[in-house]
């Protein structure tokens, strides 16, 4: 099983951004917990950072050519506006979990809304690390049942 672990804008400043809202673990620590996940379920999971939303399309729709199974996305702040990004997951067809770490509903009023969210087969928010967890466990899961 294949997954794509998919972090959009400013997650690679994990630790030095904001820690009294995101904590103070670091991205290569986001890595590692995940990591240690994949090899725990024997799964193969390939994380993705980047800043610019052209850039986490062109990799949404490249899923297709490596066969994945599955999409966790945490589209940071695209999540509130990028329609573009809704759409690819739609496009690209693979069952998709949208994570984050805060819960959204629960900051700003402009955060409390997810464009990408209805596009995915379930949002996970609000337990830092262990929102990625849960989502590679839900995902996992649900492939599992589609496969049969």
């Amino acid at each position: 099983m294949k997954i794509y672990i998919i972090n959009g804008p400013n997650l690679n400043l994990l630790g030095q951004r904001e820690p009294t809202v995101y904590g103070h673990q670091t991205y290569q620590e986001l890595i590692r917990v995940v990591k240690a996940e994949g090899k725990r379920l024997k799964i193969h999971l390939q994380m993705f950072q980047s800043n610019s939303e052209g850039i986490i399309i062109d990799y949404l729709h490249r899923a297709h050519l490596h066969h994945i199974d599955g999409i966790i996305i945490n589209p940071g702040a695209y999540t509130h506006y990028s329609y573009a990004i809704y759409d690819a997951i739609l496009g690209v067809g693979i069952p998709t979990v949208e994570v984050h770490l805060t819960d959204i509903t629960q900051r700003e009023p402009f955060r409390a809304i997810s464009i990408t969210g209805p596009a995915c087969l379930k949002t996970i928010m609000g337990q830092g690390f262990l929102s990625y967890l849960e989502a590679i466990q839900y995902i996992v899961g649900e492939i599992r049942c589609m496969k049969k």
